[in-house]
């Protein structure tokens, strides 16, 4: 029988509305996907690992379950990045090293995930551990932008984006330190949330109370997304940050939040330079909130030591988790992420002190910030999609780049900063390609910026429907 190939177009939503009402199953969804990834990805290359056969098992065992009880995702397929571990399915972390590795255990994530109802049908593509915003590795290759298959989707979590753009996902999951997910929210136009540390409960690494790494939902709109956050949180005794469950749904935030009534918009938080184009477009973007009556003006916090502090702390991070990687399997990693651990290893406790300093007074200048303004609105990448065989932006507007990742300055400033953010997609460039802004609030604010992410995604009205690769 064939696939209703309807479905694919349909919200992440409508699909949960249509199970709890049973009328459509879990397995119907499955079948859809499957259709749809034969005929797109191999245009792109978002999903290289599939494992249907257990997604079906899976969801017969849900659809045995009284509706009630097949958790807030009723059985809706979830594909998840290749960073995190899925009982039984391949999962190679992007790395030559692990490439034939298949663990046995689920990540803490995925359990939460499965727990609600979601059904993990396939692994989403991703740079080698994560490291850089471009996804390509030497396991799978390169994942390509579905708006122009000649470039770059950005990363870590491209493969997540493609998926979700393209239609071969109702939700995905990404993970972000430096932008891994909201950067090619950005360039895919889709929708990407970093929440708070803590929000979402994951595997710790080797930096076990690390608040720069997260777990987070992407989507095709708020809604969507919101969905997908509330089945992730919870916290769990194995991530001894892990934060309780909110009395509040998120997709009630999402649907009937505050309104903001003061907003600042800032195209560059005062540290990076950023393609004329992309700042017009986002400025134009977050004027809109005037719409609705919100004041909007430009103001941001201090986060002039962005830079540093996070070269610090990334590189400490990198050496405490691939140390181990470097000293055994030199020769198979590629050459960003031996300097990044090199960079790690060679730090002294001075830089550490500095960095925690600096990351410190970032937070109260955040906090302080917040006092004044409900969210905070910054283009999500200062570029538009550039060729995929381009490993980074090494320029911007004249101004040339000291390494690899500082041209993702405007989204690690807010890593820095704990808060939550979103891309949002809120416009085109003249070469058609989508263009992403950050909506920020205030430290475990995901409530405020679901409810007004979701007032500027109706006044802005694009199309957020799945495309086929160009």
């Amino acid at each position: 029988m064939p696939s209703d190939q309807s479905l694919v177009s349909r919200t992440a939503t409508e699909i949960v509305d249509l199970l709890t009402l049973g009328a459509i199953t879990p397995l119907e969804c499955l079948e859809a996907l499957e259709t749809r990834i034969a005929n797109v990805d191999p245009r792109v290359n978002a999903l290289p690992t599939l494992a249907f056969e257990q997604a079906r098992a899976h969801a017969k065992a849900l659809t045995e379950k009284p509706v009630k009880e097949r958790g807030r995702l009723a059985g809706l397929p979830v594909a998840i990045k290749d960073l995190n571990d899925v009982a039984g399915v391949r999962t190679t972390y992007g790395s030559p090293i692990f490439k034939n590795h298949v663990p046995t255990k689920n990540d803490i994530m995925v359990d939460t995930i499965e727990h609600e109802g979601g059904v993990i049908y396939a692994k989403t593509n991703t740079p080698e551990f994560g490291a850089g915003a471009n996804t390509f590795n030497e396991v799978f290759g390169r994942t390509l932008n579905p708006w122009n298959t000649k470039l770059s989707a950005a990363g870590s979590s491209g493969g997540s984006a493609v998926a979700l753009k393209t239609g071969m996902a109702w939700l995905a999951h990404g993970s972000d330190m430096g932008g891994s997910l909201r950067t090619p929210a950005g360039f895919c136009g889709v929708v990407g949330m970093r929440p708070s540390p803590g929000r979402v409960a994951h595997n710790p690494s080797n930096m076990v109370d690390s608040l720069l790494f997260i777990e987070g939902p992407m989507a095709r709109n708020v809604e969507d997304l919101a969905l997908f956050l509330d089945a992730m949180t919870g916290e769990s005794p194995r991530d001894p940050i892990s934060l309780p469950r909110t009395s509040q749904r998120y997709l009630a935030a999402a649907r009937s939040g505050p309104k903001p009534v003061r907003v600042a918009y800032s195209k560059d938080l005062g540290i990076t330079p950023i393609d004329p184009e992309i700042a017009e477009i986002c400025e134009k973007a977050a004027l809109r909130f005037r719409d609705a009556g919100v004041h909007v003006e430009e103001a941001h916090p201090d986060v002039s030591d962005a830079h540093e502090c996070f070269g610090i702390l990334r590189a400490a991070a990198f050496a405490a988790m691939h140390a181990d990687n470097l000293k055994n399997h030199r020769d198979l990693l590629k050459p960003e992420i031996v300097w990044n651990i090199e960079k790690g290893l060679e730090l002294t406790m001075a830089d550490i002190v500095k960095a925690e300093i600096q990351r410190a007074k970032m937070l109260k200048s955040a906090n302080d910030f917040f006092e004044t303004y409900d969210l905070l609105l910054v283009p999500t990448a200062i570029v538009p999609p550039y060729p995929v065989e381009q490993r980074y932006i090494e320029e911007c507007n004249g101004h040339k780049f000291n390494n690899y990742i500082e041209w993702l300055g405007i989204v690690y400033a807010i890593t820095l900063t704990t808060c939550p953010a979103l891309s949002l997609p809120c416009g085109f460039t003249k070469a058609g390609l989508p263009v992403g802004l950050q909506v920020v609030a205030r430290p475990r604010g995901e409530a405020q910026v679901l409810a007004g992410a979701k007032i500027l995604e109706t006044i802005l009205n694009l199309d957020l429907k799945p495309i086929d690769p160009r």
